[in-house]
């Protein structure tokens, strides 16, 4: 059995979505609306839509009145603490609109490599996507430690992905596509399309994000891209701007072609 192609993207079935710090936070978090209507569209026609969602430190600095991301594990849990909650109620407060409930799910790294804990995720997110609930996933940043963290989101939304057993994970930044080199660069190439096994030889990827608030760049998106596809997920990479045009399947960012199932 052959997994998603990007012709069938817009039928997929159980959709992952990954959205950064920097593209629902600070001045951006004006984009929360639209990233909404984006998932509330997938979740009329039928499809199951996790959000795996970043910003709950960047979220919480503000309200610890900080001006920049901690640097000690005990600031970055408190703003966590604090932002976790203030991000998930503009999440709720958004779907509102649509008569859609969220469903707050935390883990950490160990919950997923504990068999135990991992069966128990996987049957709370089983359940809560057969009673039609939209489950917001994040790293539960308030009891990580630096030893049992994800590291950054891109690779907590492949193995979500992979938990689900989804179709289509779309892996959301502040940049349109994964390219050649960093798109700033002169001669800075859109690359449409990643086969399975692809080492993309030649492809200088950069490491950090732009806006400064996340952990994640487009080395993370790719790790990330090629764990959920190994798995059989497709994954498309694209902007948080375009979600709209990616969940509706049009030729929009980088496809990561899957295993076949």
């Amino acid at each position: 059995m052959t997994g998603l192609t990007r012709a069938g993207v817009a039928s997929a079935r159980r959709i992952v979505v990954k959205v950064g710090s920097s593209s629902i936070s600070g001045e951006n978090v004006g984009q929360i609306a639209p990233l909404v209507d984006a998932l509330a569209g997938a979740h009329a026609r039928g499809a199951e839509v996790v959000l795996v969602s970043s910003g709950a430190i960047a979220t919480g600095m503000p309200y610890l009145r900080l001006d920049a991301r901690p640097d000690d594990l005990a600031t970055q849990q408190a703003a966590a603490s604090v932002g976790q909650n203030i991000l998930i109620y503009r999440y709720q407060e958004s779907l509102r609109r649509f008569g859609i409930v969220a469903g707050q799910v935390l883990l950490t790294a160990g919950d997923l490599e504990n068999d135990t804990h991992r069966l128990n995720a996987q049957r709370a997110m089983e359940r809560l996507l057969g009673l039609r609930i939209l489950p917001i996933v994040n790293e539960n940043d308030t009891v990580a430690t630096h030893e049992i963290r994800f590291g950054d989101n891109d690779r907590l939304a492949a193995m979500v992905a992979e938990l689900t057993d989804a179709d289509l994970l779309v892996l959301l930044s502040d940049v349109d596509a994964l390219y050649t080199k960093p798109p700033h660069l002169e001669g800075a190439e859109r690359i449409g399309h990643v086969p399975f096994g692809d080492e993309l030889a030649g492809v200088e990827i950069g490491s950090i994000g732009r806006a400064g608030v996340g952990t994640g760049g487009a080395e993370t998106k790719v790790s990330a891209a090629r764990i959920a596809a190994a798995s059989g997920t497709g994954v498309l990479v694209t902007a948080t701007s375009l979600v709209a045009e990616a969940l509706a399947g049009e030729p929009v960012g980088t496809w990561f072609q899957p295993a076949a199932r």
